[in-house]
């Protein structure tokens, strides 16, 4: 008779269980695609499906690519005082002659980012790691009103004790300086309590950025990121680009055992296009503290030393659209001649990747810049999956010898328009990270950038078809596998 009733119970059990994991599978297909790309809707499922309690964990936690409500309308009220601030302003003089294709490009960068084109505007691309800080010290010792320094990573050790002393030197003689660090990327980092407790000594007025302090109620899904490296003073020169403010070893001890050092580079520019490179770090400010730091009438057009053409386009989860892909497929699309593309991380989506198939197909020549080696495993391994697929297309794939990691992003087409700033071309830097590009037409910046091309081809080898064929099938299987991913990454 017991027998009986225990058989009976766990009969039940495994009706329950039955009818828990079937209901569980039919909502995730109901839920799960909803505003999703296939292939990430694809990803999410198969995880559900073969590794149900880690994949639901994990779809609670990071399942939603977007910031919170409340950020998302600061955002939309940023966007519209941007629009409604500058409507009335000129932004310096705009080269004649432009293409079609590119007064369009101009126009959906605005629509999508809400910043305008701007004329009259000098920069200059710093390519060696320790002359960016040195030269961002150099202009921070100039600021006589305010200094604004975002970063992804910001770390105060011996490579940047003078872009720090700098920012203590700015305080010292009355000048306001506020700071925004990402905090998951630097929370978990070497010398970040020495970091802020540097900041705090000095005066500076600091916060984090998209801070995971469920328990002082800021919370958002804990694999969002701003990735944003800039600094802008007093509203007449600011910088922008890849590299964070840190050792080039990043202070790791993997990274230093393996001799790993970071290249990067950052575009140092004046002219009326500060005053967007400042509009997004205000807007950032504000997103974070709630403070308003200016108002419309505040922004006002500064003299350039060159003629550049320039737009800021930032993006990230706070938009609707994903602003940078949209830009790099426009740019991809318009390419008559050529098109090379730097990029660290380049894990591509079905458009991005069919946009360059049809570039090469019309006979564009197409350059990709990687790393040999790379220092993120997942991201690696996917990245190389889609070595096969370039080269039967035509795609020169260079590979920037190890133990270098090439961490620059920019893209050039033809010979008078290119962009730089900290977007990768992967699923992470369109959906998950806050990005900043700057577009900029003319044919002097673009030479100084075939300049740092020409660089990073002494630095690199060609990858060939038979070399890739030879490859350990070990190596083929963890592509293959972190493809499966790279819709999550």
């Amino acid at each position: 008779m017991i027998s009986i009733s225990l058989d009976w119970t766990w009969t039940w059990w495994l009706v329950l269980v039955i009818v828990f994991d079937l209901s569980v599978r039919v909502m995730a297909v109901i839920i799960v695609p909803r505003d999703r790309r296939p292939t990430a809707a694809m990803a999410w499922l198969l995880a559900i499906y073969f590794i149900p309690p880690l994949g639901i964990l994990l779809f609670l936690l990071i399942g939603n690519p977007r910031l919170p409500r409340k950020r998302r309308k600061e955002q939309e009220a940023i966007n519209d005082y941007l629009r409604e601030s500058s409507e009335s302003l000129t932004f310096g003089t705009l080269r004649p002659d432009a293409p079609l294709w590119l007064r369009q490009l101009v126009d959906l960068n605005r629509n999508l980012g809400a910043l305008p084109i701007a004329g009259d505007n000098g920069a200059r691309i710093i390519s060696e790691y320790q002359e960016s800080l040195d030269t961002m010290a150099a202009e921070i010792d100039r600021a006589e009103q305010y200094v604004h320094v975002e970063f992804y990573i910001l770390q105060s050790d011996a490579a940047t004790d003078g872009f720090f002393a700098a920012l203590e030197r700015a305080v010292a003689r009355g000048v306001t300086v506020r700071v925004l660090l990402d905090h998951w990327a630097n929370r978990w980092k070497p010398r970040y309590r020495a970091t802020v407790a540097r900041l705090e000594k000095a005066g500076v007025k600091w916060h984090l950025m998209l801070p995971v302090q469920p328990f002082k109620g800021r919370y958002q899904r804990p694999d969002l990121r701003n990735h944003r490296k800039l600094v802008v003073i007093d509203g007449h020169v600011a910088f922008l680009g890849s590299q964070n403010v840190t050792d080039r070893s990043y202070n790791l001890k993997r990274n230093i055992k393996r001799g790993l050092q970071w290249v990067d580079l950052m575009v140092r520019v004046d002219g009326p296009v500060v005053a967007s490179v400042d509009a997004v770090f205000l807007s950032d400010w504000y997103g974070e503290t709630g403070e308003v730091l200016r108002s419309g009438d505040e922004i006002v057009e500064v003299a350039g030393s060159g003629d550049l053409d320039c737009q800021i386009v930032p993006s990230g989860p706070g938009f609707e659209y994903e602003n940078n892909l949209q830009l790099f497929m426009s740019l991809i699309f318009a390419a008559k001649r050529r098109i090379v593309m730097v990029s660290p991380y380049f894990v591509p989506d079905e458009g991005l990747l069919l946009a360059l198939q049809t570039a090469c197909h019309r006979g564009v020549a197409v350059e990709l810049f990687v790393s040999e080696v790379g220092d993120q495993a997942l991201v690696y391994h996917a990245q190389r999956s889609y070595y096969e697929e370039l080269l039967a297309m035509g795609v020169t794939i260079w590979m920037y010898k190890r133990p270098y990691i090439l961490h620059s992003k920019s893209m050039s087409i033809d010979d008078e328009v290119a962009v730089v700033g900290s977007s990768n071309m992967d699923m992470r830097s369109f959906g998950l990270n806050l990005e900043v590009t700057m577009l900029v037409r003319g044919g002097e910046f673009v030479d100084q950038l075939r300049g740092v091309e020409d660089q990073y081809r002494r630095m690199s080898r060609v990858l060939t078809d038979e070399e890739w064929q030879r490859r350990p099938l070990r190596s083929m299987v963890l592509d293959n596998l972190a493809r499966l991913t790279s819709a999550l990454q």
